[in-house]
């Protein structure tokens, strides 16, 4: 089965581009916490790219802790970085928080943060946050292969990343390349191994690899036998086990290593605009989530990974310590290219 072109995938694509200047005008929801930033006084408002589970239970526990009022709206990566893109300096938005890093990039890159506060460089280790420090890494997620436990054994899966393309894959394997975990993913592959290894790697992937909507889907298809293995990031897995166990229980959780682009920990984001005018209340919440409070919350409500050190990983989650993960400058990662990339791969 190849990949072949969707909608979804053209809407992604049109969202990226900077140059269109519809990117990011659709509706955006809005958090229990408030109805407009007008109603929070002189509370902020969160464009919220993460989980909105996760967001609301950040905001709920801020709020309780300081008494100010957090109003989330809630949207994709790529939607609510061109939102803010398109608003400058009249954004109602005071901070911005991301699933992954190249959104983060894409509004650095447009002059758009403020530097963060020293007590959040202190919170967070350098590996996690760009150099510029104008955001800082507020959680972490590792990629693996899942793979089918009854079709494939550890000395069976491949070494790297990049083994995929080859022929012996092909058919045996799917991601999901619309969205932005595997965008992640590959932005990372671009900046570690360049722009032709890449593109040969999509083009092989194209024809190789089976297409799905989400990583879960991906998982599912794993684990029913559909395909051997798929390239996620590993907390979905995590997720499932902790409920029914149902999309999971023939699947298994592969690791690259020695700093391969498969071994690629990808970092979600937070950063205060530099337009708001709540800078003291916006960097008290980003504070507060790098801070020891957050990642607690964290810790507790989420299979992801703490990026403060004071507070460990979820027990069962592999230390991030151990995962022998690449160096990459998180400024760097560059999602629009990527896009272009995959688009002329025939992926989008």
């Amino acid at each position: 089965m190849r990949f072949t072109p969707r909608t979804a995938a053209v809407a992604l694509l049109v969202g990226a581009s900077l140059a269109l200047s519809a990117c990011g005008s659709g509706p955006v929801n809005t958090g229990a916490a408030g109805n407009s930033p007008a109603a929070a006084g002189d509370g902020i408002t969160v464009y919220n790219a993460q989980h909105e589970t996760l967001g609301q239970q950040w905001a709920d526990d801020f709020t309780r802790r300081t008494g100010v009022k957090v109003v989330l709206r809630n949207g994709s990566d790529t939607e609510l970085s061109n939102q803010i893109i398109q608003e400058g300096a009249n954004s109602p938005a005071d901070v911005f928080l991301t699933e992954n890093s190249p959104a983060m990039s894409q509004v650095e890159n447009a002059g758009l943060f403020a530097d963060t506060s020293s007590a959040v460089r202190d919170n967070v280790p350098a590996q996690f946050r760009p150099a510029s420090n104008t955001w800082t890494g507020i959680a972490a997620r590792s990629t693996v292969f899942v793979y089918n436990k009854d079709k494939l054994t550890p000395g069976r899966l491949p070494k790297s990343l990049m083994d995929l393309q080859d022929q012996r894959w092909k058919g045996r394997w799917g991601a999901a390349p619309s969205g932005a975990d595997f965008q992640a993913i590959v932005s990372a592959m671009l900046q570690l191994k360049g722009k032709d290894a890449t593109s040969a790697w999509l083009s092989a992937l194209q024809s190789g690899a089976k297409a799905y909507k989400s990583n879960s889907a991906v998982m599912k298809a794993v684990n029913t036998g559909e395909i051997d293995g798929g390239v996620i990031f590993h907390y979905y897995f995590f997720n499932d086990q902790a409920k029914t166990g149902e999309n999971s229980n023939k699947v298994a959780l592969g690791y690259f290593k020695n700093q391969d682009p498969g071994a690629f920990v990808s970092v979600s984001g937070g950063g205060v605009l530099r337009s708001s005018t709540k800078q003291a209340n916006a960097q008290k919440f980003l504070e507060y989530l790098t801070g020891p409070d957050g990642q607690k919350v964290l810790q507790d409500n989420a299979n992801e990974y703490t990026v403060n050190p004071g507070v460990p990983a979820r027990k069962g989650l592999v230390p991030l310590d151990q995962l022998q993960y690449p160096d990459v400058k998180l400024s760097e990662l560059n999602g629009s290219e990527v896009v272009n990339l995959m688009t002329k791969a025939g992926l989008l």
